[in-house]
């Protein structure tokens, strides 16, 4: 981190000037200055925000969902100290927009009850655990052996595990909460398989099962699931109907084919309604299902569409 930024203090300074002239500066320009710890610099900023507060709230919630983890954090910290977070509202901005991407959404479904959540504490942790993965893989290997050592770090080495008898704690939903207990329902063991992965350079797919959710691997000629509720468990593709009972039709290729990341969102977000409803907690089950309605409206719109 930068310890002072001269030219930066110098233009913050006169400050007046920039809000008299109604100049908004460049977006290089202000990402250098959110890297300058220095008193001066973040009060100068503070000012600026406020006086072209429909610019800076555009370029905060910009970076807070786009950029390096440094800067995520420094924009969330502003927009606290602004009191400009409306978690639910940038939910819901977030659905509409439809560029769905899944590190991303989970972090703003995770914000919409914990806004204070730093993002980038998360992707640390799933950094971390991508790191300890990569010293323990031995290329070339197979992507079979790849997963083999995924399961061996999340399952084995940290831990993570199913919540079992606290399967019904809302708290099971929210990525950074299941990074921390490890701890966690399907999806987000699931989801954070996926992104482990991810960062090792494979791709693996989020498989929305009848009552199960697990992992797809599709880069082979026949794809495999992973069974992160027991704890890695490889199942080819011939014996998914008999170790999910269900019938041949009821198992049919279309169930074992992946999720969209809306798809994905949107179950998390019903997951929640449910949970919070067993917790007579109807004000955070009322605000999931109208999470739950806007990816309705979403999948609606793309069905009159096509």
């Amino acid at each position: 981190m930068l310890a002072s930024n001269p030219r930066g203090c110098d233009y913050l300074v006169m400050n007046s000037r920039v809000s008299r002239d109604k100049v908004w500066p460049s977006e290089d320009a202000l990402c250098s200055l959110l890297d300058d710890d220095s008193e001066v610099v973040r009060k100068g900023l503070i000012e600026l925000f406020k006086t072209h507060p429909a610019q800076a709230k555009v370029f905060l919630q910009k970076l807070s969902v786009q950029s390096s983890p440094l800067l995520v954090k420094n924009a969330n910290a502003l927009q606290n100290q602004l009191g400009w977070h409306d978690s639910r509202e940038e939910f819901i901005t977030f659905i509409r927009s439809q560029r769905f991407e899944l590190e991303t959404g989970w972090y703003l479904l995770d914000k919409t009850i914990f806004p204070e959540f730093d993002s980038s504490e998360a992707s640390l942790v799933l950094d971390g655990l991508a790191d300890r993965a990569r010293e323990l893989l031995m290329p070339p290997m197979g992507i079979r052996e790849y997963c083999t050592i995924i399961n061996r770090v999340l399952f084995h080495e940290q831990g993570f595990r199913g919540a079992g008898k606290k399967f019904e704690n809302p708290d099971n939903s929210f990525v950074h909460k299941v990074l921390k207990s490890k701890q966690g329902l399907p999806i987000t063991l699931s989801l954070i398989y996926i992104l482990v992965a991810r960062r090792v350079g494979l791709d693996l797919e989020p498989i929305g099962l009848p009552g199960r959710f697990m992992v797809g691997c599709f880069s082979e000629k026949v794809p495999f699931y992973i069974d992160v509720w027991a704890g890695g468990k490889f199942i080819e593709l011939e014996d998914m109907s008999a170790y999910l009972g269900l019938s041949t039709e009821e198992c049919s290729s279309s169930v074992l084919l992946p999720v969209t990341v809306a798809d994905t969102l949107a179950r998390g977000c019903r997951n929640l309604v449910h949970h919070y409803s067993l917790a007579g907690k109807s004000s955070e089950a009322n605000m999931f299902k109208a999470f739950v309605d806007e990816f309705e409206k979403i999948r609606n719109t793309e069905k009159n569409a096509s």
